[in-house]
């Protein structure tokens, strides 16, 4: 799985921080939930970090959705 890139973060004057994709908006953090992501940025990893952050993060499990007998054709 290629690594997660294109991510940046602008942190507001208000404490809100805009996490973005390529230049689109991908989050909008306030209050604590902000701090913990700030927190977590600095401890490295920004770009993984971002993604798990925004959701665009792939967990691996495709494949195991894909074959499971609910998504089956019948």
């Amino acid at each position: 799985m290629p690594r997660p890139h294109g991510f940046a973060y602008a942190q507001h004057g208000d404490g809100a921080v805009v996490v973005t994709h390529h230049g689109r908006e991908a989050a909008t953090l306030r209050g604590g939930r902000a701090a913990r992501f700030l927190a977590e940025v600095a401890a490295g990893g920004e770009q993984l970090v971002m993604a798990r952050w925004t959701g665009a993060y792939k967990h691996g499990n495709e494949r195991t959705a894909r074959n499971h007998p609910r998504n089956r054709g019948r």
